[in-house]
């Protein structure tokens, strides 16, 4: 198979904004996004030695019980004495996961927790989580701000994990799709993001620049997982391999995705909120809340 599905990207799309919305998750008892959390974790794991295809397989996994979960993750589960952890998040992960490949659901539902020896995320992955996106730039044109911007760590999880979701249909390994979507901003580390505006005007200075700073930051994790990287990262050059369709497909819908949040974000009515999601839902105090909200000038017309 040379492309993924039509048919499979328009079930799918919904559930990747989903959990691409893990973002903009936030927790008391951490800091940064869920997706910031789980990167660096992610990262974590691989360097202390586990598969990548068994890390993949877990991100996946909490990334698609976040959707509907958010900040609900297996440790709060085990530490506020839910009994069966895994019953919940298999819960969340069957609710969203229907439009994916099954043979990606069957990897990701049963996929435990990665248990390695815990050590600490490689130097980049903080730069990563403190270095903001530029967002949509263009030459020659006033810079379009957002506010607030993801960070690169965001949007190199968001890929890893999308790109991991999508290989069974194009017959890519989900380990190596994962580790080259966490690895390929490694040079962001260092390098402020300006743009497609700011790579045209580094001009022929952009990808010797890109390749030393991509080197710095491998040169900080061990001889074989670099060159492992190393390998992965030349597959983003193309779209000529399973692994690079992959990638690519994640990486597009991650940014086209992240311009959507904004538009959505900026369109927000109150409809939305009382209607849609039902905001003021029904219980035994329903008739009350209407009425405060009647008396206030708040009601939705028609709710």
């Amino acid at each position: 198979m040379t492309e993924v599905p039509a048919a499979r990207l328009a079930a799918v799309t919904p559930l990747f904004r989903e959990v691409t919305d893990l973002k903009r998750v936030r927790v008391a008892h951490a800091e940064g996004s869920v997706a910031d959390r789980s990167f660096a974790r992610a990262w974590a794991a691989v360097l202390g030695g586990a598969d990548e295809g068994a890390v993949a397989d877990a991100e996946c996994a909490a990334a698609l019980a976040g959707a509907r979960l958010a900040g609900i993750d297996a440790d709060v589960l085990a530490a506020t004495g839910v009994a069966d952890p895994a019953a919940v998040l298999r819960r969340a992960i069957d609710e969203v996961a229907g439009p994916l490949h099954p043979a990606t659901v069957a990897r990701v539902r049963v996929a435990p927790p990665v248990a390695v020896e815990p050590v600490a995320p490689p130097p980049f992955v903080d730069a990563l989580r403190r270095q903001p996106r530029a967002g949509a730039t263009a030459p020659g044109r006033p810079r379009l701000v957002v506010e607030p911007p993801e960070d690169h760590a965001e949007h190199c999880w968001a890929v890893a994990v999308l790109g991991a979701l999508l290989a069974d249909d194009l017959g890519a390994d989900p380990g190596a799709v994962f580790l080259l979507g966490l690895a390929h901003h490694l040079h962001n580390a260092a390098l402020p993001d300006a743009g497609f505006a700011g790579e045209t005007l580094l001009g022929a200075e952009l990808d010797p620049l890109v390749e030393r700073l991509t080197e710095r930051e491998l040169a900080t994790l061990p001889d074989p997982l670099a060159g492992r990287v190393r390998d992965l990262l030349a597959l983003r050059a193309d779209a000529d391999t399973p692994v690079g369709r992959a990638f690519h497909a994640a990486d597009v819908l991650d940014r086209v995705l992240q311009v959507h949040h904004h538009a959505r974000a900026a369109a927000f009515t109150p409809a939305q909120a009382l209607d849609d999601l039902d905001l003021v839902h029904a219980g035994p105090v329903t008739g009350y809340h209407d009425a405060v909200l009647a008396a206030a000038g708040l009601a939705v017309a028609g709710s």
